[in-house]
């Protein structure tokens, strides 16, 4: 058994199949509440799919944000929002597109940087037309979907169509909990979301691969043994494995979101999530959904092929 940072006994036998019921139960509390908060609050989504201005500033000390509101506000370029972004000293401005062309949104730049004063330093500045930022929004969206399908065709010619079927089940789980947090926690999705969706979904399906490797080999090494006894002993065989590879990602993870700076923080914090919510869903979905899918123990009875002769 893989041995690492944490090792599991070889004699492990936890009863994750038995509790199947309860796993589902938070599943579908995660699924029902995420639905629901992107139905009721939507998203927070940032400039790349709703178009505008927007402006990271660094001043040289702490920020005042009721006079830079005010300063802001007074030039009268729409419905403005500030806000704390990073340390203490940094804030976020955000401006709607200004009728007319480019030069008219740089126009409505300058006029920020006048009022602000020359003291403050503009980290970045970024101008996204809205028909852009639709068009990003349905190629995301696009992307995500396409990425799913296109895993379950892969799971489907590896193992067949009933293992895919619970794969993506798992992964559609991941992707639509990650969706809701952000809609709870009104952080801003973007571009960098979608890119760290799509990580988790490629994370998770690594992880429940993994898993149901390991099933197939016991289904042909263990003929007679009832299902839920050989997935628990696959979870369990598998448990150091999925703790020490997850464990050494969420670490890394956590260094990236605490250390990185704020431009990837949010994205970092999909990270987070997708680690802990893609783990939990390979073992408490997947697995126990594949005990419902009546799947053919036949179809894995061929053994492994043979070493060739004189092969080590």
């Amino acid at each position: 058994m893989f041995r690492g940072i944490v090792w599991i006994p070889p004699d492990t036998r936890l009863p994750f199949i038995r509790l199947r019921l309860i796993f589902f139960a938070v599943s579908g509390f995660l699924i029902a509440a995420s639905v629901l908060l992107i139905a009721a609050r939507g998203l927070n989504y940032g400039i790349d799919f709703t178009g505008g201005i927007m402006i990271e500033a660094r001043f040289p000390g702490p920020v005042d944000m009721a006079s830079t509101r005010a300063k802001v506000d007074s030039l009268n370029l729409g419905g403005t929002e500030i806000q704390g972004f990073g340390g203490p000293n940094e804030v976020l401005i955000r401006l709607p597109l200004q009728a007319g062309d480019e030069k008219a949104q740089g126009r409505a730049v300058e006029k920020v940087k006048s009022a602000l004063g020359a003291s403050v330093e503009y980290r970045r500045v970024e101008s996204v037309g809205p028909k852009v930022g639709a068009e990003l929004l349905r190629e995301s969206i696009l992307a995500v979907i396409v990425s799913l399908g296109g895993i379950m065709v892969y799971l489907w010619f590896r193992f067949e169509w009933k293992w895919g079927a619970a794969g993506i089940a798992a992964l559609f789980h991941d992707v639509i909990s990650t969706v809701g947090v952000f809609s709870l926690s009104g952080l801003e999705f973007n571009l960098s979301t979608v890119a760290a969706l799509l990580t988790i979904a490629g994370y998770s399906i690594n992880d429940t691969v993994v898993i149901f490797d390991r099933v197939r080999e016991n289904l042909r090494k263990f003929k007679t043994m009832p299902l839920p006894e050989l997935f628990d002993r696959s979870i369990n065989e598998t448990l150091s494995r999925t703790i020490n590879t997850s464990g050494t990602v969420f670490l890394t993870v956590v260094a990236l979101y605490a250390f990185g700076g704020s431009v990837i923080r949010d994205f970092s914090f999909a990270l987070l999530w997708g680690v802990v919510v893609g783990s939990y869903s390979t073992i408490c979905v997947a697995l126990p959904m594949l005990l419902y899918m009546n799947i053919d123990r036949g179809a894995h009875d061929r053994p492994a092929p043979e070493a060739a002769p004189g092969a080590p």
